[in-house]
């Protein structure tokens, strides 16, 4: 899932947002004086406030003026959970403070005195911030409410780094969206509910979760597709996923007659979570809207505060951000696995031998790699085999396996040479004319001999030895015919090995991820999967193959894994039931 693109989510606002009498309206105004909107960005200013700030307009307009002025004393850039102008701008009051840092544009400080106030002129809206310079300004206006959050400072710091730590550190949305809960549930929600935006432009709601005696429990019917956002509602759900800052809710705000089909789905919400109290952020990334956090309390009888939405819009900006990261990646996952997908051959129809074959990206590293079968009809009437893995995980060795693959197919069909022969002639290609730094590979050719057996031959450079079972169970790893793996430079010469396959044998080509388990030596996973190829051949050919590769697989181990088996006929008068179960 991702985010829209639809210029109401990122820091930056056109700067010309505001009209014309707005801006002529701060100037009337002797001190300085700007407007943000419901974001937070600078839509108007006055020419005092550029003197005093030391930025002409085009560098304020547009800009989230916390980000850009706000500063503690010490000229540090000042969290939103310690600003009490953000706290009253969230929650919609009048407030002022007699002392305060901006930056300006050299890097100096500027102390300031302020006065915030919502703002409506029936043509614009937003907050009016009206500022000057003060040593100390004497104040007799209203004062900022004092702080009563949920958590004090050094929980909220606390979480906040954990939330960091948490969400980057994992690529899967899914999980990201679990963390997020288990960082919210129950420490500061009884629901925690994540609405996103699909790469449809859909709204989708991802997570619905309640915690229950300690225990999150998935409210599975409460999840699913959700009417589209209105351009022009102002309920809080609506006005978040389109990047509108955070703001309190409850189900006194969804009493009265729906705006729009959102509207009807928070009031079914409101009423089934008996949610008294929630706080809604938008999840925005640097670029677009994702979606939006929604935490509720029913159980907790505290309501939570203007206080508290520093801190939601704190998490929900780390959750975009970390939902953004996994996004991409499962985006290039897809491109990466549909890419190898479309490089990998099918199978050819060979009379009498069944062939099929599976490929399997990495569970958890970089999707794609080097791994690689292949099966091709030769001039002289025979089939070609081949498996192999070009090193890496990445684009580039799946592009490298491409090369040669390719290269492999050319030297077996011009040149009818013994399966040696045209390793040696693949392996001085790939140093001279690839990308390639090295690569394993087992390059055979089967064919009929007339008296129901078929004839292997091939060459070994580095790769795993196929597993040869026969129709009876009986297992044989093929270990002739073993040379160096490809791009070493040795230069040595190639030979190669013969065997013969009875009816009904079942030859196994395999990757080493499928048989490398962390922590385990090779010897393990080979034995591994000679048993359970034993114990599978009695099973059709597909199913062998599927079963295999679920029983032999490390689930701890991240590679890509390749896998290419077939089966001669049977004759006789089993001969119809080649690999059924006697």
């Amino acid at each position: 899932m991702t985010g829209r693109k639809d210029g109401q989510s990122t820091r930056q606002r056109p700067a010309t947002t505001a009209s014309g009498d707005l801006t002529g309206a701060l100037e009337a105004i002797k001190a300085g004086a700007y407007v943000v909107d419901d974001e937070g960005c600078i839509i108007a200013v006055n020419s005092s406030a550029e003197q005093l700030l030391a930025r002409p307009a085009e560098q304020l307009l547009g800009q989230d003026a916390h980000d850009l002025l706000h500063r503690g004393p010490h000229g540090r850039p000042l969290p939103r959970t310690q600003c009490t102008m953000r706290q009253a701008f969230h929650a919609g009051r009048t407030a002022q403070a007699d002392e305060a840092y901006f930056a300006r544009a050299d890097g100096s400080l500027l102390r300031i005195s302020w006065l915030l106030t919502p703002y409506d002129s029936g043509d614009d809206s937003g907050t009016l911030v009206v500022f000057h310079a003060a040593e100390r300004a004497q104040v007799t206006g209203p004062q900022p409410e004092p702080v009563t959050s949920t958590l004090n400072e050094l929980d909220r710091l606390a979480l906040l780094a954990e939330t960091t730590t948490q969400l980057t550190s994992t690529l899967d949305v899914d999980e990201a969206l679990h963390r997020l809960v288990g960082l919210l549930v129950p420490r500061l929600a009884d629901w925690v509910v994540v609405d996103l935006i699909t790469d449809l432009d859909e709204v989708w709601r991802a997570v619905v979760v309640h915690a229950e005696d300690g225990v999150l429990v998935h409210r599975d019917d409460l999840q699913g597709p959700m009417p589209p956002v209105p351009q022009t509602s102002q309920m809080p759900l609506s006005r978040a996923l389109r990047g509108v800052s955070a703001t309190l809710t409850g189900p006194q705000t969804y009493e009265g007659a729906p705006d729009s089909g959102i509207a009807v789905e928070q009031r079914n919400l409101f009423d089934v979570t008996r949610m008294h109290s929630a706080a809604i952020a938008p999840i925005r990334s640097t670029r677009e809207v994702l979606g939006a956090l929604t935490a509720g309390r029913s159980e907790n009888p505290v309501a939570f505060h203007p206080a508290d939405l520093p801190l939601f819009e704190d998490i929900a900006r780390r959750a975009g951000l970390a939902l953004d990261n996994a996004q991409l990646y499962q985006r290039q996952r897809k491109v990466a696995e549909t890419m190898q997908n479309h490089l990998l051959p099918q199978m050819p129809g060979v009379p009498g031998l069944q062939m099929t074959a599976r490929y399997l990206p990495a569970p958890h590293a970089s999707q794609v790699g080097g791994d690689w079968y292949d099966a091709f009809p030769l001039s002289d009437g025979s089939t070609a085999l081949a498996i192999g893995d070009v090193v890496g995980h990445d684009l580039e060795a799946a592009a490298g396996m491409a090369q040669v693959r390719n290269m492999l197919r050319a030297y077996a069909w011009a040149q009818e040479e013994p399966t040696g022969r045209i390793v040696e002639r693949l392996d001085e290609a790939v140093q001279h004319v690839t990308d390639v730094d090295m690569a394993t590979m087992i390059f055979a050719r089967i064919e009929a001999t007339g008296d129901g057996h078929w004839q292997l031959t091939w060459t070994n450079a580095g790769h795993p030895p196929p597993l040869l079972i026969s129709r009876d169970g009986v297992t044989r790893y093929l270990t002739d015919g073993h040379g160096l793996l490809l791009g070493t430079g040795a230069g040595r010469e190639r030979g190669g090995a013969t065997a013969s396959l009875a009816p009904g044998s079942t030859l196994v080509l395999y990757t080493d991820g499928l048989i490398e388990d962390p922590g385990l030596t090779l010897d393990v996973g080979l034995d591994r999967l000679r048993r359970h190829a034993a114990a599978l051949v009695h099973r059709p050919l597909t199913a062998f193959t599927d079963q295999l590769l679920n029983r032999v697989r490390p689930a701890r181990n991240d590679d890509d894994v390749a896998l290419l088996a077939l089966r001669t006929p049977v004759q006789g008068p089993e001969s119809g039931g080649a690999g059924r179960r006697r």
